[in-house]
Order: C-alpha cells, then sequence, then structure tokens
C-alpha cells in the first residue's frame, strides 16, 4: 500500500502510530475522491478541521473544483487530475499513487457523512485543548499589565467555545468524563506572594472594622496555610463581635492549635504588629492570586480531558464546563471585591445609618516596609 509523505516514518521506531483520525480522514477522502457528489452529504466541514495537512489541502482542492459528471467521473480520471493539481501548491509532496491509495482503504463510501463528524469530532478535541493551552499560558504570563483582566477575558473565550461546540454535538446520557485528573499546578509562595498575605493578616488586625466587609476573601485564597487559619481567626473573632488587636488574635491563635508546631507566640505577634496600607487592597493581591491559580488548575484540567480519546465530545464539554465553575466562582468574589467605590457610596446614601464605630480615619499610612 502506498503511503502519503505525512505517513513515510510512521514504521520507524519511536514514533507513534497514527491516530484513528488518520484513518477517518483517508476513508473520507476516498469516499469523495470516488462519489464528488457525497459532497454535499458530509455536513459543515473545512480544510482547518482535519489533523493532516495534506489531508486538508487535498479536501480543500475538492471543494473549489467544479463537480464532474457521473458517467464521465467512472470512466475518466480527468477530475482526479483537477484536484491534484489545484492541492499540489499547498501539498508539494501529494501524489496520484495516494490518491489511489485513499480510495482503496475507504470500507464504504456511502460513510462519508459519518467520517465527517469524526473529523469534526477530532478538530474540536484539539481546539479546546488550544484554548485550555492559552488560559494557562495568560494566568502565568507575569509581562501582562492586567493578567487577572486577560485571564478573565481568555476564560470567556474558551466558555463561548463550549456553547458553540454544544449547538454542534448533541448531548447523550452517560456524560459525566472519567478521566483521572492531575493535581493541579502548585500555588505561588514566592516570598512576594508570601509578604502580600502576611500584610494583609498585620492590616486586617489593626483595622477589623474594615475586615469584616470583606466576605469576598476566604481562607482557601490562601497560599500558606498558615496565613489561612490566622484569616479564619481574624474572620471568627469580627463574627463574634470580639475585640481585634494582637493579642487576642494571639488567643484564638491558639485554640486553633496554630502555636503548637506552626509559629511561636513572639513571632506571630510580631507578624501581626505590622500594619501597611489597607486590608482591601493586600485582600484584592490575595484575591487575585487565587483566581489565577484557579485559572491554571481548570486549564490543566480540561487538557487532561482532551488528552483521554475515550472522551466523546459531550463529555469534553460536560467536564470543561465543570472545571470553569470552579474557576467562575473564585471571578464573582474578585469582581465583587473590584467593583469601583461609586456603587458603594450610593447604596450608602440611599440607605441612611447611624455610623459604624471604628478606628479613625487614616489618611496616609506610615509603611513600615516597602510595599511591592
Amino acid at each position: 500500500m502506498s503511503h502519503s509523505p505525512s505517513d513515510e516514518n510512521d514504521d520507524l521506531d519511536g514514533l507513534p502510530p497514527p491516530a484513528p483520525v488518520h484513518y477517518a480522514e483517508q476513508s473520507l477522502l476516498g469516499a469523495l475522491l470516488l462519489d464528488p457528489h457525497r459532497l454535499s452529504e458530509i455536513g459543515p466541514l473545512e480544510p482547518g478541521h482535519f489533523s493532516n495537512h495534506t489531508h486538508g489541502e487535498l479536501f480543500r482542492a475538492m471543494r473549489s473544483a467544479p463537480g464532474p459528471e457521473a458517467e464521465q467521473h467512472r470512466t475518466s480520471p480527468a477530475w482526479l487530475n483537477t484536484v491534484l493539481d489545484a492541492a499540489r501548491p499547498h501539498a508539494p509532496g501529494l501524489t496520484a499513487s495516494y490518491l489511489h491509495t485513499l480510495i482503496q482503504v475507504c470500507p464504504w463510501p456511502k460513510h462519508a457523512a459519518t467520517y465527517a463528524r469524526m473529523i469534526r469530532a477530532d478538530h474540536a478535541r484539539r481546539s479546546l485543548r488550544l484554548h485550555a493551552e492559552r488560559l494557562v499560558q495568560t494566568a502565568v504570563d507575569t509581562t501582562l499589565p492586567h493578567r487577572a483582566k486577560a485571564t478573565v477575558q481568555q476564560a470567556d473565550a474558551l466558555a463561548r467555545f463550549l456553547d458553540d461546540l454544544s449547538s454542534r454535538f448533541a448531548p447523550h446520557p452517560g456524560s459525566l468524563p472519567r478521566t483521572s485528573l492531575p493535581p493541579g499546578p502548585a500555588r505561588d509562595t514566592s516570598e512576594e506572594a508570601l509578604d502580600e498575605e502576611r500584610l494583609l493578616i498585620a492590616t486586617a488586625t489593626a483595622y477589623p472594622s474594615e475586615t469584616s466587609q470583606m466576605r469576598w476573601l476566604v481562607p482557601e485564597d490562601f497560599a500558606l496555610p498558615l496565613n489561612a487559619t490566622l484569616w479564619q481567626c481574624l474572620t471568627s473573632l469580627t463574627h463574634r463581635g470580639d475585640p481585634v488587636d494582637p493579642i487576642t488574635v494571639l488567643w484564638e491563635a491558639q485554640h486553633r492549635g496554630l502555636l503548637a508546631h506552626v509559629i511561636a507566640p513572639g513571632d506571630l505577634l510580631a507578624l501581626l504588629s505590622t500594619p501597611v496600607g489597607s486590608p482591601e487592597h493586600w485582600g484584592e493581591k490575595v484575591l487575585q492570586r487565587a483566581l489565577l491559580a484557579r485559572a491554571q488548575t481548570a486549564a490543566v484540567s480540561i487538557t487532561a480531558f482532551t488528552d483521554d480519546p475515550a472522551n466523546s465530545p459531550h463529555q469534553l464539554i460536560t467536564g470543561s464546563r465543570r472545571a470553569l465553575a470552579d474557576l467562575t466562582a473564585v471571578r464573582s468574589r474578585w469582581q465583587q471585591a473590584t467593583v469601583p467605590a461609586t456603587p458603594r457610596a450610593s447604596r450608602s446614601a440611599r440607605t441612611p445609618a447611624a455610623p459604624r464605630a471604628g478606628p479613625p480615619p487614616r489618611t496616609s499610612p506610615t509603611p513600615v516596609r516597602a510595599t511591592r
């Protein structure tokens, strides 16, 4: 059997065998070479849907060449020559013998529409993987001026792609993927990230009335478990209406078992005694890092789904939407935290209330250490 240039090395040691879609592409092209009129039966299919460049260019040539008369096509290779001449400038290795190979390997030309559906399904898998790769690349790109915003926009593009896929592939029973997911990427525990968390804890201790408004921040947003538990200490004290200062936080930390092995009392008091700026500022930074981490985790999960050939298109859609749902939850809290101050002021003006007790107004706090 002859092979196309793209197949010449398939049998070499170390190279993987062709994927099933390769044979679906060959069978479809063979069916169309035999019966060109079936081009109108295969549904929406583009040259870019093919995994093999030569196959895609051959399909493009078939679509552009005027269809032959049925009787003439049975007795003359004229149309095959026309298609070959049109495809060769874009696929130089294509030969007449490979066209005959495609015809020979096609099991049933009448199954052309089914072969086309297989090609569309595999293209959907590859495209979804590309979207996931773009999402993770955006989330880790430190050169972007507004990385969180760009990451959210990329997640929106992925969600729109999933909506488009769901309109083209009908759901079916048993649509949940069974793929074993790898662990998510490790959280950012750089000195800058941990310093932001420490400054948040210290500043929130100094200004607890502002901390009570930060319901958009949860312990899971912290990269370091110690800081997550300290945030729980602070929110528990404010929720109960207890006084908040370094000593009361130290006492709460003792009840949560932090002082046994995690941190010494003196070190905790030192951490709590260095407030800088405002809690909202540091809280937004912590939440933004959590958003980027969750985007990476979602992208890794979606990539794992696409790497599992057992998943059907609808299973890919269902699993990917579930992965994005976790990101959406963090994104909602991030948008709540970063909403402009004007709507908050207008809501306060519409609902007059007695001023709450709190620390005296701050103007420009004297920094204890340089902020990053």
